[in-house]
């Protein structure tokens, strides 16, 4: 009897820790969520990019795209822009954590007593909330100019999947970034030059097959490229050609890049967030 209560003890106090935890990190949650409820010019902001890409190059450069293997530019259009909108809410998470992290909260929440990664759990989940609410309106937003999707709710859900699965991906490559940052201001300077050639160098406005041989080979193989045209498959939409590797093995490169991603920036987040103030 007496060689069980110390496991048992070990036991409770491993499962009460998971349960701090889980609690500490939806508390977390919850400081994030209230926060884009009060500065709602942030979502503005960041919804305005991939809605004027919507508008601009479906209706202004539309007509003049050329989509391989036949069908409307928007709807080849509108699942780049999903996933673009996705890529471009590193900078929210990068922002945040390094506002955080310069006004001194990351080191009030360390002497508090709360789970380590509360911040960093909660940041995650909160990011897929509001990836959620970014899919919510685009999805509006595609309907309206003329978009939709073909093949049921099922796929429509895989799709949703592949989206968050890539927006927790990035939301660990923000969280690094923006612990590394030395401040929030320039943020900007270390997020745009990074998102922006994933999303120009990519499948989102433009078949891989139209670019330069060796351009096209590096845009069939971004991780953007891998989920739109996943996600193109699983909605119908036009676009889907190409014999290279990467293209006929898309839907398994939108579930490896993110996994890949995750193994790489979460040891790394988690390692930068444990020295901060050493």
């Amino acid at each position: 009897m007496t060689t069980l209560a110390p496991t048992r003890t070990h036991e409770v106090s491993a499962t009460s820790h998971k349960g701090r935890a889980v609690a500490d990190g939806w508390v977390m949650t919850g400081r994030y969520l209230r926060h884009v409820v009060r500065a709602p010019e942030e979502i503005v902001i960041y919804f305005s990019l991939p809605i004027m890409f919507v508008l601009v190059f479906g209706y202004v450069f539309g007509s003049g795209m050329q989509v391989p293997g036949g069908g409307g530019y928007r709807e080849f259009l509108l699942p780049g822009v999903f996933v673009m909108t996705m890529l471009y809410g590193i900078g929210a998470t990068a922002t945040g954590i390094a506002t955080d992290a310069g006004r001194g909260v990351v080191d009030r929440f360390r002497s508090m007593p709360m789970a380590r990664s509360a911040l960093m759990t909660g940041r995650a989940v909160a990011d897929q909330a509001r990836a959620l609410l970014e899919i919510t309106v685009l999805v509006i937003c595609g309907l309206l100019v003329g978009w939709d999707w073909h093949r049921g709710i099922g796929n429509f859900m895989a799709a949703l999947g592949l989206l968050l699965l890539l927006r927790l991906a990035l939301s660990w490559v923000g969280m690094y970034l923006g612990l590394v940052a030395p401040n929030a201001d320039t943020v900007a300077t270390i997020v745009f030059p990074l998102a922006f050639p994933l999303s120009a160098v990519s499948n989102t406005f433009v078949s891989p097959e139209l670019m330069p041989g060796w351009l096209g080979t590096v845009a069939a193989w971004n991780p953007i490229s891998a989920t739109t045209a996943a996600i193109r498959e699983l909605f119908g939409n036009p676009g889907l050609t190409g014999d290279s590797w990467a293209t006929q093995h898309s839907m398994l490169l939108a579930v490896v890049w993110p996994l890949v991603l995750i193994t790489i920036f979460a040891p790394l987040a988690v390692h930068r967030y444990r020295r901060l103030g050493r």
